[in-house]
């Protein structure tokens, strides 16, 4: 079991970027409240601690932003991730004069918590703190195409005014279907001025670029002393322990690289990962977080833009002593490493980056343009929109269609985000393939506005990992992220699995599983699929494997839509009212469970529409009661979606 940490004890003991000196300190002053600030001269500082609920990095990089912001005006800040915390102790935070807790709250699959934010989600449930007195605001990340946007955001600015906590400033909402870098902008200008007003503090308007970590470069360290790629304890790629999770992940081996699709212009795959010895389990419906690294080809062109040896050794040191976060990424290491494993190099930058890059650039009209996309000015946001995130600019494109803008590249370093895991939904049942992980995914590639070519990270890399490369293995760095999406209890309970494309993933594994179940005895309901590709003689993945599926009984109807072989799409909304008779039947009366995987801005909205007049039709129900019917089906776990967007 993990152990809770108190306010001050800022990491877990095991922690590879702390040095045994500071174990030593930090135990020494474990049960002090907010050690920074009673160790701190007592400053006039407001002083400001933002939590962050993350998944994918977002949140984090946006309570990184804010508590930098607090210094901006006068304040101390810090960002925390509240797994390394005993949340209890939010109650004292009154005893720090003028104090604010900020909350980025992101939601994370069906109105979830964040792997990071579940304990202090179960615990304010469960508790019964009193808050009063406790300042706070939230902002909360999210996504509008899905059923429970921003329901943990939500959840958390009621529940803490529920407990006596006041709220001091409005719930922000940050949409990722939208722009999701415009609404936190947006948020953040209206919110520091109202926590000034609130605190009697005068802004000190200084906006000028605050580093928050000094370059080391080390000449003669020992490479054993030096970070290659691992994500928590150095040598934790060669020297292999278990448990493994997302600071400790699995390096499994290769066994199957293949396309799955016979024509056509993508590139369809299906990957088998070993995990033989590695103690990990998995449950189908499950995820697989894989850590993949960047194109080398991105890695060397931004050395050579900038000038730089990559291969010097060097950390990057936080000046604030008493921060939790020493380094930006395992260090020491070198500049390489960083940009190939630790670093987002390939999505557009946000604002707050090309903001602190501006003043490197020596053509006036070129920092002038950074500067504006920066800024909160309505064609400030429209040319960011347009320059940026429209045309897919990533930093080296940046680099290169500003020809002024040469940037340290330590400080480039500190201010991109760190590059993220990539999920997949699991595509085999653990009963059948106790020891391998099967992934099916597209690889993407498209080519910009600006006429560049931008290749996903994951799935390219992935596609470059053939089973045996001249004698060594090829691995994935990966861990398991449990899910909710689970086959029903009782077996003999039908299930309605519908995902077209590589949405067809989890269903393989579903549909092994009623398989083996099959084979034990049991008694298994109705198994139905609904899948969905563009043409029958391209892209019907697993075609082979779900035919005899249902040769042999085991699916009892395969319904495929085959969107373009006629002049007339067909997906698989249509085929579920086609067949509306045998679902409706399936849903009311034999109690099937219904599972939706792919993508949420299209087709998962579709397929809720195709339920609604299905139910409106043949259920005599009114709108409002179709669609409350569906929410029921959902509240009583019969309505699942594995979606993304």
């Amino acid at each position: 079991m993990k152990s809770t940490h108190t306010w001050p004890e800022l990491m877990d003991e095991d922690e590879p970027f702390l040095s045994n000196l500071d174990i030593f300190l930090f135990s020494l002053i474990a049960g002090l409240i907010v050690y920074w600030l009673i160790f701190l001269p007592q400053k006039p500082g407001k002083n400001i601690v933002v939590f962050y609920g993350s998944q994918t990095g977002t949140a984090e990089e946006f309570a990184n932003r804010l508590a930098k912001d607090a210094h901006r005006y006068g304040m101390k800040g810090m960002s925390a991730d509240p797994e390394e915390y005993d949340m209890s102790e939010l109650s004292r935070l009154p005893e720090i004069e003028n104090s604010l807790a900020i909350f980025c709250m992101a939601t994370y699959g069906e109105g979830d918590p964040t792997d990071n934010s579940q304990d202090f989600y179960d615990w304010l449930q469960e508790g019964d703190a009193d808050f009063t007195g406790v300042k706070y605001t939230v902002f909360a990340l999210g996504n509008k195409t899905y059923e429970h946007y921003n329901a943990m955001g939500k959840y958390v600015d009621q529940r803490l005014a529920e407990l006596g906590a006041q709220r001091i400033f409005d719930l922000g909402m940050g949409d990722d279907d939208g722009n999701l870098e415009e609404d936190f902008v947006s948020w953040r200008e209206q919110f520091w001025p109202a926590v000034c007003e609130h605190f009697g503090v005068e802004a000190t308007g200084e906006e000028s670029s605050i580093r928050q970590y000094e370059l080391k470069v080390h000449s003669d360290l020992n490479m054993n002393k030096i970070y290659t790629g691992e994500l928590g304890r150095l040598k934790s790629f060669e020297n292999q322990k278990p448990p493994f999770d997302s600071k400790n992940p699995f390096l499994a081996p290769v066994t199957v690289n293949r396309k799955l699709n016979k024509a056509g212009d993508r590139h369809l795959m299906h990957l088998e990962l070993d995990i033989t010895g590695s103690k990990i389990r998995y449950e189908s419906g499950d995820h697989v977080a894989v850590y993949p690294i960047n194109d080398s080809v991105i890695v060397n062109r931004i050395g050579e833009v900038l000038g730089v040896d990559l291969d010097t050794v060097i950390s990057l040191n936080n000046l604030d002593e008493e921060s939790n976060k020493k380094h930006p990424f395992p260090c020491p290491t070198t500049y390489r490493t960083a940009l190939t494993h630790y670093l987002d190099i390939t999505n557009p930058p946000r604002t707050n980056v090309l903001y602190e890059l501006a003043q490197y650039a020596t053509d006036p009209k070129e920092q002038e343009n950074m500067r504006k996309m920066a800024s909160s000015s309505p064609e400030g946001k429209a040319l960011y929109q347009s320059w940026v995130l429209d045309s897919c600019r990533n930093i080296l494109a940046i680099l290169e269609d500003f020809p002024s803008l040469r940037p340290p590249i330590d400080h480039l370093c500190e201010l991109l985000p760190r590059l993220q895991a990539r999920y997949y939904s699991i595509a085999s049942s653990s009963k059948v393939h106790p020891d391998s992980i099967h992934i099916c995914a597209v690889v993407v590639e498209y080519e910009t506005k600006t006429g560049r070519v931008n290749k996903g990270v994951a799935t390219n890399w992935l596609k470059s990992k053939m089973p045996t490369d001249n004698g060594h293995k090829a691995t994935v760095p990966m861990y398991i992220r449990k899910s909710q999406f689970r086959l029903p209890f009782k077996s003999s309970n039908p299930v309605i699995m519908i995902g077209p494309g590589t949405g067809i993933a989890p269903f393989m594994g579903f549909v092994q599983e009623r398989s083996w179940l099959k084979e034990q005895g049991k008694e298994v309901g109705e198994t139905v699929l609904y899948y969905g590709c563009r043409h029958k003689n391209e892209d019907f993945l697993y075609q082979e494997e779900l035919d005899e599926f249902e040769k042999t009984g085991v699916l009892t109807a395969l319904n495929v839509a085959f969107s373009r072989d006629q002049a007339d799409k067909v997906y698989v909304q249509h085929l579920l009212k086609k067949n509306k008779e045998a679902v409706w039947r399936l849903v009311h009366t034999d109690n099937a469970h219904i599972y939706i995987c792919g993508d949420a801005r299209n087709m998962a909205r579709d397929v809720q529409n195709a339920f609604y007049e299905i139910a409106e039709e043949l259920g005599g129900l009114s709108r409002a009661q179709a669609v409350d019917y569906i929410k029921k089906l959902m509240t009583k776990g019969r309505y699942s979606q594995d979606v993304w967007s």
